[in-house]
């Protein structure tokens, strides 16, 4: 065995070649059905450069997933509707970036502030849209793309409170990190937070994240009723204390609420 080969093939830990291999014919199908809407096994494998078994083997196991299909003709072969599923998530957060400017251009005029939509993605808070208002002092950092955490926001707090346990394990094994000396780094606080926010249906951040910045964030719900993305306003604390925090989350619900609707969230499941 050569050094730094593993017993499976791989190596110095990476995975064998073979599955890397396999993947990546698998994916060269895919593509080649993209650009033909259909092919057999002999033309797929002549492609590919493989024997013709290991085409028709790669082709079952995209069957078995819906990846792929089989047309009239025995052996020839189209892509399938487990694609077109797969690929649903991601139209939806266009679409939820879409719609989700357009709301929070309408709430950042009306409050003058800046207003967030984020989306939780990789254990972070993701702002996927942002329109900042007039304001000369205003919330100054531009966070579209960049990862909040979890549990020093209010978009972070709001997602995470409506997330599974997977969330809140892989929050507690990365530790909770302090980021000024309001940032709640006690797993027991944090979770009364987190039941707070689901009975109220708001969340808050009170310089946690940022000295001096405050944040409110209120749930946006998809079609199927599940709490997609976070809707959020940002401004200095002396602009908005907590007294005001009901009144605006109130406001925020509003545009929450335009936002559901247009995403396809219905009366009859609130």
């Amino acid at each position: 065995m050569d050094p730094g080969t593993d017993s499976r093939g791989g190596t110095d830990g990476a995975l064998p070649a073979p599955a890397v291999q396999s993947v990546d014919r698998a994916v060269q199908i895919l593509q080649l059905l993209t650009a033909e809407p259909v092919l057999g096994v002999s033309e797929l494998s002549r492609r590919l450069g493989v024997h013709r078994s290991t085409a028709f083997r790669l082709l079952a196991t995209l069957e078995a997933h819906d990846l792929v299909e089989q047309v009239a003709e025995r052996g020839s072969y189209r892509l399938g509707f487990g694609l077109l599923r797969m690929a649903h998530s991601v139209i939806a957060r266009t679409d939820l970036a879409r719609e989700g400017q357009l709301v929070c251009d309408v709430l950042a005029a009306q409050l003058n502030e800046t207003v967030n939509l984020a989306v939780l993605d990789g254990g972070y808070a993701v702002t996927i849209t942002q329109s900042v208002g007039d304001r000369v002092i205003g919330a100054a950092r531009q966070y579209v793309g960049q990862p909040a955490p979890l549990h020093a926001t209010s978009t972070g707090k709001l997602l995470l409170a409506h997330a599974g346990e997977a969330e809140w394990d892989g929050l507690l094994e990365r530790g909770l990190e302090s980021f000024t000396d309001l940032t709640i780094t006690d797993p027991e606080a944090l979770a009364a937070d987190l039941t707070s926010i689901r009975e109220r249906g708001w969340a808050a951040a009170v310089a946690e994240w940022e000295d001096g910045t405050n944040a409110l964030a209120v749930p946006v719900r998809d079609a199927s009723g599940s709490v997609a993305a976070a809707v959020s306003l940002t401004a200095p604390e002396f602009r908005m204390p907590e007294s005001e925090f009901a009144a605006l989350a109130a406001q925020l619900r509003t545009g929450a609420a335009s936002l559901e609707a247009r995403l396809g969230y219905g009366r009859g499941q609130r």
